[in-house]
């Protein structure tokens, strides 16, 4: 009932429907029938995540850290605002290749996908070189963590803004299970998202 009325109060569907900046009208038709049901990566990225329960002010500047500590201290809520299935496995889990170490943000595993899920926190725009230390971390868990009963781990890099045509052409030739999502840390207007529905359905 709890993650039924977070959907209701961050417009899930109008997000679904308006993700990726098109009419994604399937995907919303098939929710409606079916309930949120988990075969692929893909049906379980957002765009935008809805992160108001932090009560970052949106016009505040914050750090990577504070993010991440929000996020923790939220886990409950943030697993909500992920969807269905996710456990929390831990942050900062480091990977270390040629005596170097690196550190995912965020890992959790998603029990209906048999995945492990990386979340790369970025309060700036998505750039180039985030996709490929993600892309590296995956190759890692895939690797070195993946035991043979798991699926591919899959990637997201959650980030404040990102431009499309960028993000797309990064992301090409990969073949991991890799997203960039955007975080907004306000509910979207109600009004303004239903008129924006309204004008893409009509489209």
């Amino acid at each position: 009932m709890r993650e039924l009325q977070r959907q209701l109060d961050s417009s899930l569907f109008e997000r679904l429907l308006l993700s990726a900046g098109e009419a994604n009208k399937e995907k919303v038709l098939a929710l409606a029938r079916n309930g949120n049901q988990l075969s692929s990566p893909a049906d379980m990225i957002k765009d935008p995540y809805v992160l108001e329960f932090l009560g970052i002010p949106e016009d505040k500047p914050f750090l990577e850290k504070e993010l991440e500590t929000r996020l923790i201290r939220q886990i409950e809520d943030f697993l909500l605002e992920l969807g269905k299935g996710f456990m929390y496995v831990g942050s900062q889990q480091r990977v270390t290749l040629a005596n170097k170490h690196y550190y995912v943000d965020m890992v959790f595993y998603n029990k209906i996908l048999k995945a492990y899920v990386l979340i790369d926190l970025k309060i700036g725009r998505l750039e180039p070189a985030h996709i490929g230390n993600m892309n590296m971390y995956l190759n890692y868990y895939k690797t070195e963590i993946n035991e043979a009963s798991d699926n591919e781990p899959i990637g997201i890099i959650l980030c404040k803004d990102k431009n499309n045509i960028a993000a797309e052409y990064a992301l090409g030739g990969i073949n991991n299970q890799l997203f960039a999502s955007r975080y907004t840390l306000y509910i979207p207007d109600k009004e303004v998202l239903i008129n924006q529905v309204r004008k893409a359905l009509e489209e």
